[in-house]
């Protein structure tokens, strides 16, 4: 099977390609500008990208990781930005496979068009509530998908994973790496909240599993480690891989929430002390998949990254 990727050189990319390789199947590699042989350039990905050059490898199956992300908090990029690349982008490509007889299309999606918070962990049916640009465009995305897969009977399996984190990462969870190596204090001591979070190697398996299992046709899944963790939890456990104690100060989350409206910080704040967990049982049970790394193994091969690179990132 010739599986097209694209965004094969992001960060999930790299590391499904290979993945892919090594379970007998061919990815065919789709990156804006391609810098290696074996990656093939279709610019821009929006509602006019012309994928011809793709389709002339003889595509089975689509993985579809590109997207326009939020990368920092400063970054307020326009609302139709997102719709641009991540709504019409996504339609002209899946349109495309359905007139091309291409049977399963997998779409990454995320947990953030069910919402920023939850008081008990999110299931696939909940009702959409996304709440900025990003998320909007994921959930516009979703619905267009589905009705091509009704009108057209191409198989379209939706994913929605939590923070991913593993070699490669980068933005929050990576700076959250840097400031617990350097032994900075932080004050989230006294947070008590729930938060799923998933692998790399993980979400790569599953995906993997997702473009030839039967029974995950037409199907959503919110997929992650299948273990939850609090914030400070998460800071302790990175702590204990690193090979030191971390530094937890335990301020009230209704302070930290003042000082995040007073900086203009709030969400960032919410992120860190509120709750957002999924039940990722359901495919457990409906496609017998079992995460293969569990969290602690997980971040274990993080920081061994983390500490091989060292990489810096900007202020």
């Amino acid at each position: 099977m010739n599986i097209l990727v694209t965004g094969a050189n992001g960060f999930v990319g790299q590391t499904l390609c290979p993945a892919l390789e090594r379970a007998g199947l061919r990815a065919v590699r789709a990156v804006r500008i391609s810098t290696r042989y074996e990656e093939i350039s279709v610019g821009e990905v929006d509602g006019e990208t012309s994928w011809s050059r793709v389709f002339d490898e003889g595509i089975d199956g689509v993985v579809h990781l590109a997207a326009k992300v939020p990368l920092a908090e400063k970054e307020k990029e326009a609302a139709d930005s997102y719709h641009r690349v991540n709504t019409l982008g996504t339609v002209r490509l899946a349109r495309e496979c359905a007139a091309r007889g291409i049977r399963r299309f997998v779409f990454i999606s995320t947990v953030k068009v069910l919402g920023e918070e939850c008081d008990k962990p999110f299931q696939a049916d909940d009702s959409a509530v996304p709440s900025d640009a990003y998320a909007i465009s994921k959930w516009e995305a979703e619905q267009s998908l589905r009705q091509i897969s009704a009108e057209t009977g191409m198989e379209v399996v939706i994913l929605r994973p939590p923070l991913v984190y593993g070699p490669g990462v980068g933005g929050n969870f990576l700076r959250l790496l840097q400031m617990v190596d350097r032994r900075i204090p932080l004050p989230l001591g006294a947070i008590h909240n729930r938060r799923s979070l998933i692998y790399l190697g993980n979400l790569v398996d599953i995906i993997r599993l997702c473009l030839t299992h039967p029974d995950a046709a037409s199907k959503t899944f919110m997929v992650s480690d299948g273990e939850d963790v609090s914030t400070p939890g998460l800071i302790r456990r990175i702590g204990s891989v690193l090979g030191h104690g971390s530094f937890l100060l335990p301020v009230p989350a209704a302070w930290m929430r003042r000082v995040g409206d007073l900086l203009g910080k709030r969400s960032a704040i919410d992120r860190l002390t509120g709750s957002l967990s999924v039940d990722s049982m359901p495919v457990q049970k409906e496609l017998g998949w079992l995460p293969p790394y569990g969290m602690q193994a997980g971040l274990a091969l993080t920081v061994q990254w983390y500490r091989q690179h060292k990489p810096e990132t900007k202020s």
